[in-house]
């Protein structure tokens, strides 16, 4: 038995070929996470291995969530059936989720208990918070549990469940059923697409835990950028006016802001300091 030269196997791969196709496909998706997309020729050059070898690549992670395969090449950017992975979302339209998110943070008072769910912008609202505001943080996204274990003054409710690796964040019966025995102050929630009045998301699991988040909480607020309003996705699954106040920012066009104005939401328009930064459209 060997291996080929590119790291993958004819019918048994020597076990030191297996870091090597770990450096390409980590190369790979840093690549995809920079530019968004790229074709078969571009990574060839990247990786300096065969058409074949790539293809084998990009089916490698999108197994595991973390590209969608396109004609001629991949993408990480946001489809109806494909929401982009977490590092990438991370990097979308941060001026404005800070904007939004410094506006959010401004509704929070000391001992309350704030649900967040698995969205970046809500990561963005913990981010904002004062180290030193004494809350409760209820979560089921790995990274916000992470930023609020080192706060000194929070008190942690980590909501568990099955673990999805592309959203860093836990799903399932085990997270609804920790929802429905807790009841929040304030739910901090997203959207990936908001048309008209609708709210749309690729995933049922997360559509199903964001539903279960909404029961369990007294007030509600909507954080939605202006790059998700007007897009839409592949399961619509609510109306804004499920959520008490909804925050956009500045950047939506006119027109959709005053359609949301006429619902029955509170609307609030968050002034975003752009910069020199680029207004990248965005994920939730």
């Amino acid at each position: 038995m060997r291996a080929t030269t590119d790291g993958y196997p004819g019918d048994g791969a020597r076990a030191g070929q297996a870091p090597r196709r770990e450096r390409r496909l980590e190369d790979i998706r840093q690549y995809l996470l920079r530019n968004g997309s790229a074709t078969i020729d571009e990574l060839v050059s990247l990786t300096d291995v065969s058409r074949m070898t790539i293809h084998r690549d990009l089916d490698v992670l999108s197994h595991r969530g973390q590209l969608h395969r396109t004609r001629g090449g991949a993408s990480v950017e946001r489809t109806l059936l494909f929401e982009s992975n977490i590092e990438y979302r991370l990097s979308q339209a941060r001026a404005a989720k800070q904007a939004i998110a410094r506006t959010a943070a401004d509704l929070i008072e000391p001992g309350q208990v704030i649900l967040l769910d698995d969205s970046t912008t809500s990561h963005a609202l913990l981010l904002q918070l004062s180290p030193d505001l004494p809350v409760t943080i209820a979560t089921n996204s790995l990274p916000s549990l992470t930023v609020a274990s080192s706060r000194p003054n929070t008190q942690l409710i980590a909501l568990g469940g099955d673990y999805q690796p592309n959203y860093q964040a836990f799903f399932g019966l085990v997270t609804e059923s920790a929802l429905a025995s807790i009841h929040a102050d304030v739910l901090v929630a997203s959207a990936s697409a908001l048309r008209g009045r609708r709210l749309f998301h690729q995933s049922q699991f997360v559509i199903s835990a964001r539903r279960a988040m909404l029961a369990s909480s007294e007030r509600s607020l909507l954080l939605v950028d202006s790059s998700k309003i007007g897009a839409t996705a592949l399961y619509g699954y609510g109306d804004v006016e499920d959520y008490d106040l909804l925050i956009t920012d500045d950047g939506a066009p006119q027109g959709a802001v005053e359609g949301l104005a006429d619902l029955d939401v509170t609307l609030v328009v968050a002034r975003v300091d752009r910069g020199d930064e680029r207004h990248h459209p965005s994920t939730d």
